[in-house]
């Protein structure tokens, strides 16, 4: 396992064995999507969201990027890039961790876990901190509205917004389709 590319390819095969459903990018193994269920006994249990990994060349030497493109109301998730501020990924990570580290510790110990002190999302934070029924109500209606699983989460990704009007509709067909319509398959 000397050369990185192998170590790619092991890692990016753990990953599939432990049953996450992964979607290569250009059919390489630098870039690809990944399934990721919210946590257990959290805010955002029973959620499906699609996570944008990318390894650098050094790989595992360097860390991975990981975004989320399923929309997700987090203080620790820019809510615009999907980027994750998350310490163990960003600064601190080591070629011990591999990427089943990343999907089955540090995601969800995010979702679990979050850190208002430290925010890429501020309002998330914020309302985290000064009213958190308010925040937890938030959160589970972005889980209800873009990380319903089987119902094309992957089509309702951090570029649209949640409008006033869709608050209330209960007519969900007709958003599908526009979503659906708007975003076509990579």
């Amino acid at each position: 396992m000397s050369s990185p590319s192998k170590r790619r390819e092991m890692d990016m095969m753990k990953l599939m064995m432990s049953d996450y459903k992964v979607e290569t990018i250009n059919d390489g193994m630098q870039e690809f999507f990944v399934e990721f269920n919210g946590p257990k006994d959290s805010l955002y249990e029973g959620g499906v969201w699609k996570i944008r990994v990318e390894l650098p060349d050094a790989y595992p030497y360097k860390s991975p990027s990981v975004g989320f493109i399923t929309k997700i109301y987090h203080p620790n998730v820019d809510e615009l890039s999907g980027s994750v501020c998350l310490d163990v990924i960003n600064q601190t990570w080591s070629p011990m961790f591999d990427l089943v580290n990343v999907f089955e510790t540090f995601l969800p110990q995010l979702l679990l876990y979050p850190n208002p002190s430290d925010p890429l999302n501020g309002e998330a934070a914020a309302l985290m901190m000064r009213d958190r029924p308010t925040y937890e109500l938030r959160v589970k209606e972005y889980c209800e509205k873009y990380a319903k699983a089987g119902e094309g989460s992957e089509d309702k990704s951090s570029d649209e917004e949640l409008s006033e009007e869709e608050y209330g509709s209960d007519d969900n067909e007709e958003d599908d389709d526009v979503a659906i319509a708007g975003n076509p398959d990579p």
